[in-house]
């Protein structure tokens, strides 16, 4: 038998390992970034997506919540990761459109901090309050607090956020002005609501549509375009005398900037097989969610339809966090 030359032969023995480790992508688990508290719409949206993907591909998907700063401390932390498609997150859309604007970050942006992977869902928001307040609905919720200026507190999930964004849009579109109450996050400032300490917040539907239809707390107006069918007695805000008021969330799953396009094009498959699965659909939409799969290119572009409409909004009713 002829034997190989050695130098042929050392390469070979050489590349042997390396040619080993080449394995198909996922080869382990993965960490997801949720840069909001557990049980908030972002949150459970997030879970449900990716417990569908880690069934779908085999790996273990899991969930670590890095909360604070309205969800710019875990933005951050997605941004900072390996680029290996090992450490992924689904991130809200007002972090990556107007918090760390408002903020006045220098540190983030999301366009180069970011490969955007896919939308995942959008969300229902409604006002909500505590069952004492003597408000029954949005124009009686202004006519007392005009009648007491100031005198009455509101719930948000952080500074800058969407709960802050939106309750000063109804401030700015009705000439009332209530105080803020930020929390560090939306489930947190739901229950307080739901205990009396502060009396009102705009919340997703996800997030408080069991309380709501236990009476634990009383919906006064869902800000869609629609009423929505889980909660169709309660009406629009446009329906209750605050004509074109409209403001929905959306989540989306990111990877850090520099993740190889392969892994992004297998991660926006894998999140496009999640969303159109029935049960992820069906359970989504009980909550109020409009599940939906995109590009990478077209959550791209939503992110900056989206910061040219919110940051328009927020000029237009003066939101400041100073």
């Amino acid at each position: 038998m002829k034997l190989a030359p050695l130098p042929a032969l050392l390469v070979a023995v050489l590349a042997f390992p390396a040619l080993t480790q080449a394995q198909p992508y996922p080869s382990k688990s993965i960490l997801v970034v949720s840069p909001v508290q557990a049980g908030s719409a972002g949150d459970t949206t997030l879970r449900l997506v990716t417990q569908k993907m880690a069934q779908n591909m085999g790996q273990q998907l899991q969930v670590e919540n890095t909360t604070g700063a309205a969800g710019m401390i875990g933005a951050l932390r997605l941004a900072r990761a390996t680029p290996d498609g090992y450490t992924i997150g689904g991130v809200s859309d007002s972090t990556v459109t107007y918090v760390y604007i408002l903020q006045k970050r220098t540190d983030f942006d999301p366009l180069t901090a970011f490969e955007p992977v896919s939308l995942v869902s959008s969300s229902t928001w409604v006002l909500i309050a505590h069952p004492s307040l003597p408000a029954k609905n949005v124009r009686e919720l202004v006519a007392l607090a005009k009648a007491q200026p100031r005198s009455m507190d509101y719930a948000s999930a952080g500074l800058g956020g969407s709960h802050h964004v939106v309750m000063e849009m109804l401030n700015a579109a009705t000439a009332i002005k209530l105080n803020h109450v930020p929390y560090r996050g939306a489930t947190q400032a739901a229950v307080d609501v739901q205990a009396g300490h502060v009396p009102i917040m705009f919340s997703a539907l996800a997030v408080v549509l069991g309380p709501i239809q236990a009476g634990r707390l009383r919906a006064l107006g869902i800000a869609n375009e629609k009423r929505t069918p889980l909660l169709p007695e309660v009406p629009t805000l446009s329906e209750s005398g605050v004509p074109g008021f409209v403001f929905s969330t959306w989540t989306g799953m990111f990877a850090p900037r520099g993740t190889p396009k392969p892994i992004i094009d297998r991660l926006n498959a894998e999140v496009a097989k999640a969303v159109n699965d029935p049960s992820v659909r069906a359970k989504l939409q009980s909550l109020g969610g409009n599940p939906q799969a995109t590009t990478p290119a077209e959550l791209a572009d939503l992110i900056r339809r989206t910061t040219a409409r919110m940051i328009k909004l927020i000029q237009d009713a003066k939101i400041t966090i100073d």
